[in-house]
Parts: structure tokens; sequence; C-alpha cells
């Protein structure tokens, strides 16, 4: 069965994507069958993996509004990793999926009509919207990227909310992973010590090791490709991958419980 791992945080500028594509990318080099889904309508996913949206046709939001099936719409970008791509025109699934009933199973069902997948990435939108709660209830489990600074961890006690109703109405197998530490800078006391803050408060897991800040994430998506690609030797790069096999660690373990 595919491990399907929501990445969210309803805060933007968390590195959601960045962490998207480069575990996509780590997961690919250790062999993994991996597709990637942008479920944000900006469709930042999509086009830092050298892919225009608006040269598509089709896109994930055929896929949950129209019924198409997700084998028609995966791209295979240049790093050989599979994508069901977003375009603009999903911010309008929001609004034709809210009168819809069971709208929550939406991507549950395009999840169950995939081919084989070891992992299925979910790209989450900055919100707690529907498009949320339906990765949420397709989901293994949810992975937060987290800025250490104060006011980014101000939205995690809301999404934990969310993710108690969605545990509680549709999906009880549900398992927070924990939170990942984005754009760290070990040097600063106030980094650590709201990474600390944040576990106490929360009760939750930290993925180790944190992603340190670095310039070399943002010149990434200009390439088309992740950070494994355009610098394979670097300690951002190196950091996912280690992340990675500890996620890889996580899912055996689940899987043999």
């Amino acid at each position: 069965m595919s491990t399907v791992l929501a990445i969210a945080n309803q805060k933007g500028g968390v590195a959601k994507t960045t962490t998207v594509a480069s575990l996509g990318a780590a997961l690919a080099e250790r062999g993994q069958r991996v597709l990637l889904v942008d479920l944000d309508p900006q469709a930042c996913l999509t086009f830092s993996l050298g892919i225009d949206p608006e040269d598509l046709e089709l896109s994930v939001h055929h896929v949950l509004t129209k019924g198409l099936d997700p084998t028609e719409v995966i791209v295979t970008t240049e790093e050989g990793i599979d994508l069901l791509p977003a375009t603009i025109e999903l911010a309008r699934a929001e609004a034709d999926l809210l009168t819809r009933t069971g709208r929550e199973y939406v991507i549950r069902g395009a999840v169950d009509e995939l081919p084989e997948y070891d992992w299925v990435l979910l790209d989450c939108p900055p919100s707690l919207g529907v498009l949320t709660v339906a990765a949420l209830t397709a989901a293994t489990g949810v992975l937060i990227p987290l800025q250490c600074e104060t006011l980014s961890h101000r939205g995690v006690g809301q999404l934990l909310d969310t993710v108690h109703d969605v545990r509680r109405f549709t999906n009880r197998e549900l398992q927070v992973w924990g939170v990942l530490p984005t754009l760290y800078d070990g040097r600063t006391n106030h980094a650590r010590a709201v990474l600390d803050n944040i576990s106490e408060a929360y009760s939750l897991d930290v993925v180790e090791p944190p992603i340190p800040k670095s310039i070399r994430f943002a010149e990434a998506p200009a390439a088309g490709q992740s950070i494994l690609s355009t610098t394979r030797k670097h300690r951002g790069a190196d950091a996912y991958r280690e992340v990675a096999g500890n996620l890889m660690t996580r899912a055996k373990a689940g899987a043999g419980a």
C-alpha cells in the first residue's frame, strides 16, 4: 500500500512546496516510486519542477471536480518523478466542492484509482479549507513544516484542531508524524527555543534533522528541479535525504504494526 503523506501548514512561507519537491526527489533516489500532488492553486510545486501551468490543458482540478482518471493527468518531471499538476483553475475547486456531498473524500477517491506508488506526497494549500481537509482525509500521516520563528507556530494549534476533527469524522487512522523545522538557523538561541516550545506545547515529535536556511532553495525552482539535482552536495540537500530515510523507517514501522 502507498504511504500518503500530507505536507500541511496554513501559514505560507514555511517551505511546504520545497519540502514536497525535495522529499520526493530524496525518496526517488532511494528507489521509491513517488507521486507528488500539487493542491495549491498557485501551482508553485508544478512550476518549480519545470512545468509551466499555463501550458497544461488538464490538471488536478479536473480529477477532483470532473472525475477524470488521474492517470490521464499525471506528468513526469525532468527528475523522473511523477506529478499530478495544478493550475489556477484549482482556485474554483473550493467553491465547486462546497455543495458536493462527500467532498472530503474526493482526494481519497483519486488516490484509490492510482497505479502502485510507494509514496504519495500531498502539497496542501496555505489554508484550512476544503482541499486541505480532503488531503488529510486521504492521508496516512501529516507532516508540518515549521519555520522556527515565534509567529510561525501560532497556527499549529488550529491545524491540530482540524486534524482532530478529521480523525473524528473522516479519517480515524490519520497520524501526525511531527513537525519538520525549516529555514533553520541553529546559530540563534531563538530558533532553538521556538523548536523546544513547539515540541512541549503540542506534544509533537520533531522530525530530524532541521532543514537549514539557504539561498540554494530559492534558486532551485528557476532550474525546474529540486535542490537534490541542482546542488547535489549541499547541507540542505543532505538534510532532506536524511529526513527521507527517517520517514521511510517510520513508514516501515507503521506497516509492520
